[in-house]
């Protein structure tokens, strides 16, 4: 009777917990909605500029988050393309290749990494570009290459830790079948571990996404500007509606202007939530490709 009770207050809390953080996410969604749902237009994202010489790049946009979209896609992008092929090879190492002492070590040292103020990690990414300025070439500037190798440095924890978890976590049945029909360790690895651990390796995939998109104090410190137009290349400056929205806040002139940080807040939500999707399909793709291509 005791444990029944005990297992029905569980439960109760856990509902109670959920209930609690949904309304909280959707009631701080809800309230970015309802204050700049008025200030979405083409005239947020655009200002004054053509939208098709703007798409096209003919004509670059001055009093708009045009090139700041453009910014934060090119620096999620780019971050999320050097950080998860590194974290995922990590991740797979600790869980099936790591030595116990080994990974004892390595893991303390990815939790105190997770706990770096991001603001740290921007510093070391400013400190690195001015090396690279005096000692490898006077081109190298604070700029889109630097904050993206920064905040692929500041979620490769987060990636590690989530698929280490998601291979450990998988039953042992799933483990010795593959071997006793004859596969050999890489085999099982690739075609029966990987395909059933992916949703818990996009998880960590679709965190760093969120990380990387929203993170201010990194960029600030290593390429981020208020009026660099779309980037040129990742040695360039470049704009990122996180900056837009910070500077906004701190500076409006009037509330009509503040009404735009609220959109471009909207349209930072809208971007990520893009993002995520897509996350989602290609783990779908990849996880029918490896099953299919087991069989």
């Amino acid at each position: 009777m005791a444990g029944t009770l005990t297992e029905k207050s569980v439960v109760l809390w856990a509902w109670l917990s959920g209930a609690v953080l949904t309304i909280a996410v959707g009631g701080l969604v809800g309230y970015v909605v309802v204050k700049g749902a008025g200030s979405l237009s083409l005239h947020l994202v655009f200002g004054d500029t053509a939208p098709l010489d703007a798409m096209l790049l003919r004509r670059q946009v001055f009093d708009g988050i045009f090139p700041a979209m453009l910014g934060t896609l090119a620096l999620v992008g780019l971050s999320i393309t050097i950080s998860v092929p590194i974290g995922v090879a990590a991740g797979i190492y600790m869980a099936e290749f790591a030595a116990p002492r080994i990974k004892a070590v390595f893991g303390l040292f990815f939790d105190i990494l997770a706990g770096i103020p991001s603001i740290l990690v921007g510093l070391f990414g400013f400190s690195v570009a001015v090396f690279l300025h005096h000692r490898v070439s006077d081109r190298i500037m604070p700029c889109l290459l630097i904050s993206a190798l920064s905040l692929a440095f500041l979620v490769l924890p987060y990636l590690i830790r989530t698929t280490q978890v998601a291979l450990e976590s998988l039953p042992r049945q799933v483990r010795i079948t593959a071997p006793a029909l004859g596969a050999t360790r890489l085999q099982t690895l690739f075609w029966v571990l990987l395909p059933q651990s992916l949703s818990g390796i996009v998880s960590g995939v679709i965190l760093s996404i969120g990380r990387c998109a929203e993170d201010t104090a990194v960029i600030m410190l290593t390429g981020v500007v208020a009026t660099a137009g779309v980037p040129t290349s990742v040695l360039a400056n470049y704009e990122a509606l996180p900056f837009f929205i910070y500077t906004i806040s701190a500076q409006y002139a009037d509330q009509a202007e503040l009404m735009r940080g609220y959109g471009a807040a909207i349209v930072l939500l809208a971007i990520c939530a893009l993002l995520f999707i897509l996350a989602t399909l290609i783990r779908h793709r990849l996880a029918d490709h490896l099953l299919y291509g087991a069989r």
